[in-house]
């Protein structure tokens, strides 16, 4: 459970950190942060296998950039969600996306 909070506190971090070099995204707070950490955890558990599955053969066709489309789309979910957290554009919530999917890679490498 530790290892949860921690992991969750590190990434919101990142998510505060972000903003400050990335045009088009805004985080007002850390507890802003936070929520978006979670939101987009939740989103990405269980409403992104479900848009991979009902969208396969266009994923297929493209080859898998479509994939990259549905990282945008869990963004602006979230920015949904969360009051305090905006979005705009395609390429900031991309870039956005891949980062904090890298830095929650490397956090659970050292937090298992």
């Amino acid at each position: 459970m530790i290892g949860f909070i921690i992991r969750y506190i590190i990434i919101a971090g990142v998510i505060l950190i972000i903003p400050r070099y990335l045009k088009g995204i805004v985080v007002e707070g850390f507890t802003t942060a936070l929520l978006v950490a979670l939101v987009m955890g939740f989103l990405n558990s269980f409403v992104k296998p479900f848009l991979h599955i009902i969208s396969f053969p266009i994923t297929f066709m493209t080859l898998g950039l479509f994939s990259l489309v549905i990282n945008v789309a869990i963004v602006y979910l979230t920015e949904l969600y969360v009051p305090g957290f905006q979005v705009s554009g395609f390429v900031a919530p991309l870039i956005f996306s891949l980062l904090v999917s890298f830095a929650s890679t490397v956090v659970g490498w050292f937090t298992k």
